[in-house]
């Protein structure tokens, strides 16, 4: 088990065998020993691998690993093979500590992702790929309004959100897989929101379209469809814009934009796929974005980005149920036990230095 898990916590770090010797003073070869249980480290030697990892000791004795499976990433990144297996180690990590925390509950407090049965069935046309989601907006009792917390949503329906730190050199748009049958997003956690959540919409659409589209229907493109019907309404849209218009000023979209948590280029898309505007007036639209730079920076303040609350929401829980203590707690939180309790007694971060 220790074997597995420190070669686990090593890739999530993304260290080479001669990073972790130079920082914790053992050879590469006894690393190697110990990650092909070939030899067992010392409590010591444990120790100092733990800190070199990042990780606390009791990490190396978790009851089980997890594998993230059927891993997808949403374009082809040109990170390095190295990058990928930092982003997959430390996103197995992260999932590791929700399921195990999970499992102190008597009963699973989250729900797992499951198709409504309503939702089945071929889908033939972009038409229906409209009305699944917005089929799927009133399953889950979003009517039509904006979606505040996209992340909050889909973690309370059964789906895991990931949130990394991408390397700043290569690019990377996200994977999706899954975890002991969870479902799992990931985004970065630097990303303006917009693209988290265009993002997080579009894998939303590939777990409801799944493998039920018509052939002459392109995925990519009809989860991009899924992605704009779900965050932004063909009624929300129409009433905002009208239902024809030869030209949309940017503002508009702009406006629309900090309303819905989509990019005014989704946004311009939208127009042109409901027919508000007509593609001359979208093809018009989209070079003037070209020129003023807007495809790579649109203009005004950035969607703020969203984070993952369930681990944290579930560790507390879990405390104030008396089904885990503070030390589990800090663990599962990835937090040294003394800031777990300052952040518990809800102290400002610097009460502690100041005191």
């Amino acid at each position: 088990m220790i074997e597995e898990r420190l070669r686990l916590a090593r890739k999530s770090a993304g260290l080479s065998l001669r990073d972790v010797a130079k920082a914790t003073g053992l050879s590469a070869m006894a690393i190697s020993k110990y990650e092909t249980g070939q030899l067992t480290p010392s409590s010591d030697r444990l120790l100092a691998l733990a800190q070199a990892l990042g990780v606390r000791v009791e990490y190396f004795f978790r009851p089980e690993t997890l594998h993230l499976e059927r891993v997808e990433y949403r374009k082809r990144s040109t990170l390095g093979k190295k990058a990928l297996q930092r982003i997959e180690g430390n996103v197995l990590e992260q999932v590791e500590r929700v399921v195990e925390l999970l499992t102190f509950f008597p009963h699973s407090p989250t729900s797992r992702f499951e198709l409504p049965a309503i939702l089945s069935g071929p889908i033939d046309s972009l038409g229906e790929i409209e009305h699944a989601a917005e089929g799927l907006r009133e399953l889950w009792n979003l009517g039509l309004d904006p979606i505040a917390d996209l992340t909050s949503v889909l973690e309370e329906h059964g789906i895991f959100v990931v949130t990394c730190d991408a390397p700043a050199k290569g690019r990377f748009d996200g994977l999706a897989g899954h975890v002991d049958g969870f479902p799992v997003i990931v985004v970065g956690s630097d990303w303006p929101g917009d693209r988290q959540r265009f993002t997080l919409a579009h894998e939303l659409g590939h777990l409801v379209l799944g493998e039920r589209l018509a052939s002459h229907l392109a995925e990519e493109k009809a989860c991009n469809r899924f992605a704009g019907a779900f965050l932004a309404p063909a009624r929300t849209v129409r009433e905002a814009l009208g239902e024809h218009r030869a030209r949309i000023e940017p503002r508009e979209l702009l406006v629309l934009k900090q309303e819905l948590g989509l990019s005014m280029q989704a946004l311009l898309f939208r127009a042109k796929d409901l027919g508000i505007l007509p593609p001359s007036s979208f093809e018009r639209a989209f070079r003037e974005f070209s020129v003023h730079g807007w495809r790579a920076d649109e203009p005004g303040e950035p969607v703020p980005p969203e984070h993952p609350r369930l681990l944290e929401q579930l560790a507390y829980r879990a405390l104030a149920e008396d089904l885990i203590g503070e030390s589990k707690a800090a663990e599962l939180l990835g937090l040294p036990l003394g800031r777990f309790r300052e952040e518990r007694r809800l102290e400002p971060a610097h009460a502690a230095a100041d005191q």
